[in-house]
């Protein structure tokens, strides 16, 4: 996000930087209630319905007034992973996902998406390698993690001019230049 914000301000251009679930303070209580390092029960349709009361919020009291303001809105995720997590992980049917983004979003969608992947194991030995306690999603089964991947690599595909798959497997600086490359296609189509 860091490396983006910078590309952006090089440009002049003004921004506002969120992330779901969160974004608002009733999306940033969704967000302790869905990373919740407790035990809670929570079914893959409370999720998904979760993550959309949040992104209605998130909509209304962040992205559309920066919009409507001439910012760019840079978010640490949107609806792509409400697909992968809750579609492609848990396997609710897209359908049920796609009537939810339609009634709240209204067809708002990403000018552009940048989907850092890596091969699960290696995601897996980074998030045991942070120090900190590991989130709902972490402690997910390996099975749940491919299936997630899976589902966004399809999601790119088709979609590839949006969504923008970078190799995130590599060291940092190569992640970077990949993004800073799709950055600069993306500025000359603007």
């Amino acid at each position: 996000l860091e490396l983006i914000c910078n590309e952006i301000e090089s440009k002049n251009i003004e921004y506002v930087v969120t992330r779901e679930p969160g974004g608002t303070p009733l999306g940033e209580s969704i967000r302790e209630i869905l990373l919740a390092r407790n035990e809670l029960d929570i079914t893959p349709a409370s999720e998904l319905l979760l993550m959309f009361a949040a992104r209605a919020q998130h909509l209304q009291s962040v992205i559309e007034p920066a919009l409507s303001d001439g910012k760019w809105v840079i978010c640490d995720r949107f609806t792509d992973a409400s697909f992968a997590y809750q579609g492609g992980g848990h396997g609710i049917g897209f359908e049920f996902i796609q009537e939810l983004a339609i009634r709240v979003e209204r067809g708002r969608l990403p000018d552009v998406t940048f989907l850092l992947d890596v091969d699960t194991a290696i995601g897996e030995s980074r998030v045991d390698s942070r120090n900190g306690e590991k989130d709902r999603f972490d402690k997910q089964k390996n099975n749940f993690k491919q299936r997630v991947r899976d589902c966004y690599l399809k999601l790119a595909s088709n979609d590839p001019n949006r969504i923008k798959v970078i190799d995130a497997g590599q060291n940092i600086e190569s992640v970077e230049n990949q993004i800073k490359s799709e950055l600069t296609a993306f500025f000359d189509l603007i």
